[in-house]
């Protein structure tokens, strides 16, 4: 009996060891600060002072407190919030309403000093009238674009209802997201509201810059609530459930609020930067949004008729000249009027006239100095070979154009090789490209379509009729590509072979859901990449020659026909375009034909997107020590309770 006494009491002894020892053999601390006092009391009414002190039993820690405590109703001066030993000081400085609900979220700002354990979602509420408004809004907040969960954004309540609140006024009561795009306003009266979201650059809480991510609705809501009953599991370790509790709690309603947040096209245009001439042959100008009316260039030391070729991107916000001359190209530094059009203080759009100098990054004599060097080089190498009795050139041959083909060896059937230019081209023979098919060992002509892209200056398309499981042979004599300088192309010859369609999946998507008809169906890849894009047609939307693969897809209601997804204009009344993902990864497999039903408006809005293509994750803070301690539990070969879940 003593020894058995004496094993049960050594055993004990080991076990609390364990429980009270350092992190490097013992339990971690992650039972969170408590609070045990404060003035005045959470929930009091009829409060007049404008500080508020918050007592703990330990020391804490409050992070970054500018960005996750949220006062509301809003306070245009900044609140001082700081820490102080075991308690937290918040003192307001915008005077106080009368008859108004305070809440202060501090979210997760607050643990304790030594190993960080959250409080969570933390909120002292006041009132200054007689009573405390305890109704609550939630809901979420998504990238309209992309259905990624926005975090950080305000969120607003207006009891005002006109269109002009969000402008002029600022928002009645805030909240902030969360990771997971997650809000809840608290301290909510009874009434009727708009739901706003505003990532607030000048912290006014009112819409007022185009750079301002926005989302809104017309929907009002009337808050409500009412008992409901939620389960809590108790859980034994990770695979065993202990008990499932039936807990009574106050269900608030509404909870479902779904925000898509958009930004502004930035039509204000301004220059970006001065002109850039990274190369001596070119320059560049850079400016915030495009204008179909073009800049005016005026010479000042240099004659501007004819001496440049434009090359604009599509939006025309990015405009390079390509200096014809090649006297110009040698001249270090341009000096010219530049006259374009900005927008004033007023957003109207007017003339502006800069005087610039544009200089060249490398001097002419600093090129012409690589250049001597260069040929140095090539002729002591041929030298060399001279002595050794080797072919060599007495004259040095020229730089070819240096074309990058974007041809890939191993093609697809539907793929389009590009050919892009270092420098506009002055000559294209399209007699010189030549392209051969091979059939029965025997070589054929095979037609092709080669063009300059649409609103480019130096990309081409080659298009053929690729057939799965063929050869062909893609050659291009010299000089076939000659630039404005007079640099011509070396001749090119490169072997390609198309695919067997046994490589490939095909994918059949059937869409239902939403009256529209005008559907562009984006197919991604695991980083949320558009790869292929199709317009659906009667409802369906199909993808050929598909790789082997897990892929995702997106759709989006192209209301005005261009073939990309818009965003919003609230001044406009405009929401952006709508965006659906298909909430599961679609695995395609070689020689299968898949066929989904797909309804877009099946599954929320906020549950669509999977969460393996979702980049924003949600906040893991809370469970940081919980999960060490669980380990801890694992590695000792013994059930790990945390006693603060447990309820008696």
């Amino acid at each position: 009996m003593k020894k058995l006494l004496y094993i049960v009491c050594t055993v004990c002894a080991i076990v609390s060891c364990a429980r009270m020892g350092q992190p490097d053999g013992g339990w971690y601390d992650d039972d969170p600060p408590r609070i045990i006092g404060s003035t005045p009391t959470d929930g009091a009414t009829g409060v007049t002072t404008q500080k508020v002190t918050i007592q703990f039993d330990e020391y804490i820690k409050l992070a970054d407190a500018a960005q996750k405590v949220i006062v509301s109703p809003p306070q245009l001066e900044m609140p001082e919030i700081k820490e102080a030993g075991k308690k937290i000081v918040v003192e307001l400085k915008d005077s106080l309403k009368p008859n108004m609900t305070y809440t202060i979220d501090f979210s997760d700002a607050i643990s304790d000093n030594n190993e960080g354990n959250p409080l969570g979602n933390y909120t002292f509420t006041f009132s200054t009238g007689e009573q405390i408004d305890t109704f609550e809004v939630s809901g979420n907040v998504l990238d309209a674009s992309n259905l990624e969960p926005v975090k950080g954004i305000l969120v607003g309540l207006y009891d005002d209802l006109s269109d002009s609140a969000f402008k002029t006024k600022p928002l009645l009561r805030v909240s902030r997201t969360d990771g997971r795009g997650r809000f809840v306003i608290k301290g909510v009266a009874p009434g009727e509201y708009r739901v706003y979201a505003l990532q607030d650059a000048d912290g006014n809480y009112i819409f007022n810059q185009k750079s301002e991510m926005v989302a809104y609705s017309h929907e009002t809501y009337k808050p409500s609530c009412k008992p409901d009953i939620r389960q809590d599991t108790i859980w034994k370790d990770t695979l065993h459930i202990d008990n499932i509790l039936r807990v009574p709690y106050t269900h608030f309603y509404p909870d479902d609020v779904t925000l898509l947040a958009f930004q502004e096209v930035q039509t204000d245009r301004y220059l970006l930067k001065q002109p850039e001439r990274t190369e001596a042959n070119r320059f560049t100008i850079y400016f915030s949004y495009g204008n179909p009316q073009l800049p005016v260039i005026k010479g000042l030391n240099f004659d501007e008729h004819d001496a440049f070729l434009l090359e604009a991107s599509e939006k025309k916000d990015t405009l390079t000249y390509w200096l014809r001359d090649t006297t110009l190209v040698n001249q270090d530094t341009l000096r010219m009027e530049l006259s374009y059009m900005m927008t004033d203080s007023l957003g109207q759009l007017v003339t502006q006239v800069d005087t610039t100098e544009v200089l060249a990054k490398t001097s002419y004599e600093k090129r012409m100095k690589e250049r001597k060097k260069t040929i140095e080089e090539w002729e002591k190498k041929q030298e060399k070979q001279k002595k050794r009795g080797e072919p060599y050139d007495s004259i040095m041959p020229p730089e070819p154009l240096k074309v990058k083909y974007n041809v890939k060896q191993q093609m697809d059937p539907d793929y389009v090789s590009t050919f892009e230019m270092p420098s506009p081209l002055v000559h294209c023979d399209t007699s010189a490209i030549h392209l051969y098919t091979k059939i029965d060992s025997l070589w054929y002509n095979t037609p092709f379509d080669f063009h300059r892209r649409d609103s480019t200056l130096r990309l081409y398309e080659f298009i053929a009729e690729w057939q799965p499981a063929t050869e062909y042979s893609l050659e291009i004599d010299s000089a076939a590509f000659v630039d404005i300088y007079g640099v011509a192309s070396k001749a090119q010859k490169m072997g390609i072979k198309v695919h067997s369609m046994d490589d490939y999946a095909t994918l059949l998507l059937q869409l239902t859901g939403i009256s529209d008809t005008s559907v562009v169906v984006e197919l991604l890849d695991k980083g949320d990449k558009p790869l292929k894009q199709v317009r659906a047609r009667n409802g369906d939307a199909e993808f050929f020659y598909l790789a082997p693969a897990t892929y995702y897809v997106r759709a989006f209601v192209d209301k005005n026909g261009n073939g990309r997804w818009d965003t919003g204009d609230y001044e406009k009344d405009l929401q952006p375009e709508d965006v659906y993902y298909y909430p599961k990864g679609i695995e395609c497999k070689a020689k299968f034909d898949i066929t989904l039903p797909w309804n877009l408006t099946g599954t929320p809005r906020t549950q669509q997107k999977p969460g393996a293509i979702t980049k924003q994750k949600p906040d893991k803070e809370q469970k940081k020590l919980q999960n060490r301690n669980e380990e801890r539990a694992r590695q000792l070969g013994i059930e790990y309770i945390k006693e603060s879940s447990i309820i008696k």
